[in-house]
């Protein structure tokens, strides 16, 4: 009998590391792997987990690198990044623990095709994001919200633009999820504090209660702000869940096929969501369509299972 895997998962602080890399330590013991997870947020027995003996270290862009590098590991490290590789983004300490992507042992899965087409690592490969079906999924529930927004307004551009979506669609119930403070961040600089107050629903780091988020809006919209042909989780965790997502374009929306919808501008974003909130049939036949091409070619246990096998060993 084949001895099963032995993984250490680095479950990092930032919200969206932790539903990412969770879909991927899910994908991992779909594929019969035993699992180890060192949680950076909350757990504190580093030095004991160690002590094991594991085949990988998986790692969210730099948190498992640093910790193989840190602690002079001799194994193999996995490396998902949705976040530039190069940038701060990535991690404070990115450009001391680059040089070590380099090495033969150390495999990257990048989630950005463009950006993959400019590094020349020895084991980088491109990989967008996927999911675990198992947990993202339609639940069956009548949503409470017509559209929900899941990340930042940190920029005046992406405030305001939410602001007047909000403004504009006085008739439409709308959500946003981000950390606490974001919120308050956002709230002191809004031109319409109330309307801040109003949408906000608190902030979501795990895939259940994401899952169900999801499963309470009608539309899902994105503002991209990572990479530059890529679509960020909240894409995949939106079509798994049998909700519409409209993106900001995007190249990698031919990942679908041409049927996922995207704006152009505000205004052409306000004429989508009316138009898919009026037209029922042509809502379901986009919410269809994207959930088998993702349920396809976008599950955590056939993604994780290419990753293995291009690991191998």
């Amino acid at each position: 009998m084949k001895n099963r895997k032995k993984i250490l998962a680095i479950l990092p602080i930032s919200i969206g590391g932790r539903l990412t890399t969770s879909s991927i330590i899910d994908g991992y013991i779909q594929n019969d792997c035993d699992v180890t997870v060192y949680d950076e947020l909350f757990d504190k027995n580093l030095k004991d987990i160690l002590k094991s003996d594991y085949d990988q270290i998986l790692g969210y862009d730099f948190s498992g690198l640093k910790i193989k590098v840190d602690n002079n590991l001799k194994l193999k490290s996995v490396n998902y990044f949705s976040d530039d590789i190069r940038s701060k983004t990535s991690g404070p300490e990115w450009e001391k623990y680059l040089p070590h992507l380099e090495d033969k042992d150390n495999y990257t899965f990048y989630w950005d095709k463009v950006l993959t087409s400019y590094e020349n690592f020895k084991n980088i490969n491109y990989l967008p994001h996927f999911v675990n079906f198992d947990i993202y999924k339609d639940l069956g529930i009548e949503p409470e919200f017509d559209i929900m927004f899941a990340g930042r307004l940190d920029t005046d551009y992406r405030l305001s633009f939410f602001e007047e979506l909000v403004t504009k669609l006085p008739h439409l119930k709308i959500a946003w999820y981000a950390i606490g403070k974001h919120y308050e961040d956002a709230r002191k600089r809004a031109k319409y504090p109330e309307m801040i107050d109003l949408c906000y629903q608190g902030f979501i780091d795990n895939e259940e209660d994401m899952a169900k988020a999801i499963n309470n809006a009608k539309i899902v919209f994105n503002m991209n702000s990572q990479g530059i042909s890529s679509l960020n989780y909240r894409t995949m965790q939106t079509v798994a869940c049998k909700r519409l997502m409209i993106s900001d374009f995007r190249e990698e929306l031919a990942l679908f096929n041409d049927y996922m919808p995207f704006y152009e501008d505000f205004s052409d974003l306000i004429f989508k969501i009316e138009a898919y909130l009026d037209d029922s049939i042509a809502y379901a036949k986009v919410v269809n369509e994207c959930y088998v091409i993702a349920k396809q070619f976008h599950n955590s246990k056939d993604c994780v299972r290419y990753m293995l096998q291009t690991v191998g060993g």
